[in-house]
């Protein structure tokens, strides 16, 4: 399925290229800019704190831990089977962490950026983001395969437990089952009512189901791009999703585009849905509470693809 809309916003996520070139230098103290976690005094992960690198998963695993302010970088490839968990006040940066996923849980204020994550066997999603706040996901590829049963990898990037002010941007989720899922129980409203995403600049590829998948919250999905995937953006549970700034380019593969079951809602406008049909009935969310830019619909390919993924350096 390969599809684009060009504006929505909503309660659910994006992929590009496998394995793009570096296009892109960057700065270890770059903060958010863009979406839900440039809001409430800003996401910087640890602008400016102390620096270590790791070439190790005992060293990466330590130097991510607490809640102390740091900016940790991977070099080159790390390897191994775990699921490691990031403290708050973390800037992680670098490169390929084969085998290993990362959560972020009950802590605020962290960036994760330019990492590749494949094939992630620990028990636990890729990314995982719970009951935090103010964390910004930029420039990620994450991916598995889908030549095994569904259920043998976990999650690609997992929203759940009322985290607020996230922003996902330039990353690609691509060949695997399981794509994105925000909100992670149709019992936890209570919960996950309190969400607050931003899906801006990515690309989704070859996933099965949850591209991404809304429980509760709100979303805003904007120029993204999403190709041969098996399914759409489903909004359920009274998630709002305002696709009048989601752009996103929709060619091949499912006939529901965007759809929603159990009470979900979108404002859906300017998308591209590859001539399917959006279902979804008109949400209430008409207007995003900070500052952005939409690539004009048939621009929004171009713009994404190959630049999407981990492409910058430091």
């Amino acid at each position: 399925m390969k599809w684009i809309v060009s504006v929505i916003a909503l309660i659910a996520v994006q992929f590009v290229s496998a394995s793009p070139a570096l296009v892109k230098r960057a700065s270890f103290n770059d903060v958010a800019t863009v979406g839900y976690a440039s809001l409430n005094g800003g996401t910087t992960g640890e602008s400016g704190g102390p620096t270590t690198t790791v070439t190790t998963l005992d060293a990466l695993t330590a130097a991510v831990a607490g809640d102390d302010p740091k900016i940790v970088i991977v070099s080159g490839t790390i390897s191994g089977d775990a699921i490691v968990e990031v403290g708050g006040n973390t800037s992680l940066l670098g490169n390929i962490l084969n085998g290993i996923g990362l959560r972020v849980v009950d802590v605020s204020n962290v960036i994760i950026r330019n990492i590749k994550i494949a094939k992630v066997l620990a028990p636990g999603d890729y990314v995982a983001v719970q009951a935090s706040s103010q964390v910004r996901l930029d420039h990620l590829d994450l991916s598995s395969d889908r030549d095994r049963d569904k259920d043998f990898y976990d999650g690609l990037l997992d929203i759940t437990r009322g985290p607020t002010g996230v922003t996902i941007t330039n990353s690609i989720l691509h060949d695997q089952w399981k794509g994105s899922l925000v909100g992670h129980s149709d019992n936890n409203g209570a919960e996950d009512v309190a969400i607050t995403i931003t899906y801006a600049n990515n690309y989704f590829s070859n996933l099965y189901p949850r591209t991404p998948s809304f429980r509760f919250g709100t979303g805003h999905l904007f120029n993204n791009v999403f190709d041969n995937n098996n399914d759409g953006i489903n909004t359920r549970d009274v998630h709002q999703l305002d696709s009048s700034f989601m752009s996103t380019f929709l060619r091949l593969g499912t006939n529901k585009p965007l759809y929603a079951t159990t009470e979900g809602f979108a404002v859906a406008v300017g998308n591209d849905l590859g001539g399917a049909e959006n279902t979804a009935p008109v949400g209430t969310f008409t207007s995003a509470p900070y500052p952005y830019t939409l690539v004009p619909t048939d621009g929004v390919r171009s713009a994404v693809v190959g630049t999407a993924g981990a492409t910058i350096s430091f």
